[in-house]
């Protein structure tokens, strides 16, 4: 009986090509729809023209008009994860078809280069266990779709075309690695398909992606004017908002993974109020209320050449990060301590980054019970003679070194002068101490550019760098 409903349906239905309907490149083949969710489809027809939408997995027909400029927006409910399905959208005797779409989880992959970064890696500069990787990609059900690069002074409607990629030995190299171990995660434990939108560009500060009205309250940023000379691609505020992510508004997603800071590491104070605003936008532009938000904390790195002109020590922009995770609704940060690089501020290790982006979507989003997925929180200090005790949050089964020293703690003195120090776990706290300090009042934890983390939670995650001066 389904079937020739099916039939029924496509005889209602002429498939002919039309040269004023027109979609954008990723409402296309291939394409993943968020599960269950009313997802807001798009495009431009003639203007005045009724517009309809008939989506095979409901046998349901959705309707409106488009208006004087020939733009349209539909919404269509989507069901349990399944597919594939066909959607055909009609304007009067014109329509198009879109097929093999997949019903799944929607996940947008933005920052900078470190999302970026393919699983091929960069130029002398490898992705661990890529070829492996890229070797057994077949069988895991995951899709992607990248945005090109465009950097611009007015908002664009449309991106460069591209295609859903179903992933596979032949093209997972261009894939994000940060993205892919991510979603290959997801997709071994949610048992649907997993749709990701890679929407990064190297170099770019938070301010490039957020637009002009988010940024109002900084009023030494410059907002450029149509058709204005844009001096740095990606570093001018609000051009990557312009040219990547105002096309993609509204595409039905579950939430965004972000790994950023590098480009603002200069100016930790200002990210410590931009990133957050960054977050809210993002959240109000979607429509879709706060949806989660997971980002990676820049990873420990040397940072050469920069220590004679404005050094500026970048686990200040660590610690800035750690502090506006509490600010933020509805989002978490990864630690990646363990998984810094001296000589390249592109870590070869994508997976941990990827599968601890994996843990936190898994515990808070899907709802997994019994995995560890964030690590220890610097609480609180207390100092007794010349110890000073530090609590942590997120730590129920304690603290560990896995068997290593436990190092990269400092302590100061009223004099604000810090001193290498000794410190022991004891008791699900630490306690620090150093014989040049006899009345500590602030202790630093792998407060440095470049630091190997050696303290984690029972679950095996590292505790960020922290402070507990202001100094």
């Amino acid at each position: 009986m389904r079937k020739r409903i099916l039939l029924f349906a496509l005889l209602l239905w002429s498939l002919t090509g039309s040269a004023e309907l027109k979609l954008p490149f990723f409402f296309s083949d291939g394409m993943v729809l968020q599960q269950e969710m009313q997802v807001p489809i798009w495009g431009k027809a003639t203007p005045g023209a009724n517009i309809q939408v008939f989506t095979f997995w409901n046998l349901s027909t959705y309707k409106t008009t488009a208006d004087n400029q020939g733009d349209w927006k539909i919404k269509v409910q989507t069901p349990k994860a399944g597919g594939p399905y066909r959607i055909i959208i009609k304007e009067n005797k014109l329509s198009l078809t879109i097929k093999d779409i997949m019903i799944g989880e929607v996940w947008i992959l933005a920052g900078q280069s470190n999302m970026e970064m393919p699983m091929q890696g960069f130029r002398d500069q490898p992705v661990e266990g890529s070829n492996d990787e890229i070797l057994n990609a077949e069988g895991h059900n995951v899709r992607w779709f990248k945005v090109s690069r465009a950097s611009t002074t007015v908002p664009l409607d449309t991106i460069k075309p591209y295609t859903w990629k179903p992933v596979a030995p032949g093209n997972l190299a261009e894939l994000s690695a940060t993205g892919w171990f991510f979603a290959k995660t997801l997709s071994q434990h949610l048992k649907a398909t997993i749709g990701v939108i890679s929407c990064n560009y190297g170099g770019s500060t938070a301010e490039a992606w957020m637009r002009p009205e988010a940024l109002a309250e900084f009023s030494d940023y410059k907002i450029l004017q149509p058709g204005e000379k844009i001096p740095n691609a990606t570093r001018t505020p609000t051009t990557l908002y312009n040219g990547m992510l105002h096309p993609l508004l509204g595409y039905g997603i579950r939430g965004v993974i972000w790994y950023q800071g590098e480009s603002n590491y200069t100016k930790s104070e200002r990210y410590e109020k931009v990133f957050p605003k960054m977050v809210q936008d993002w959240r109000q532009l979607w429509d879709q209320g706060a949806f989660p938000f997971y980002y990676v904390q820049i990873a420990p790195f040397d940072y050469p050449g920069l220590k004679d002109s404005g050094y500026v020590n970048s686990a200040y922009l660590r610690d800035i990060q750690r502090k506006v995770e509490s600010v933020i609704p509805n989002a978490g940060m990864v630690v990646i301590m363990d998984g810094g690089d001296s000589l390249t501020i592109h870590p070869r290790t994508k997976y941990l980054p990827g599968q601890r982006l994996a843990l936190l979507a898994l515990a808070k989003t899907y709802g997994m019970k019994g995995i560890g997925c964030t690590s220890p929180k610097f609480k609180s200090l207390e100092v007794k003679g010349s110890e000073a005790t530090l609590s942590f949050d997120e730590a129920p089964l304690g603290l560990s070194t896995f068997g290593k020293a436990l190092t990269s703690f400092e302590i100061a003195g009223e004099d604000r002068v810090f001193h290498s120090a000794l410190a022991k776990i004891s008791g699900g706290k630490v306690v620090v101490s150093a014989n040049t300090v006899l009345l500590p009042v602030a202790v630093r934890y792998a407060f440095k550019d470049y630091v190997v983390g050696t303290l984690f939670g029972a679950n095996g995650l590292p505790v960020s760098s922290f402070r507990t001066d202001n100094w």
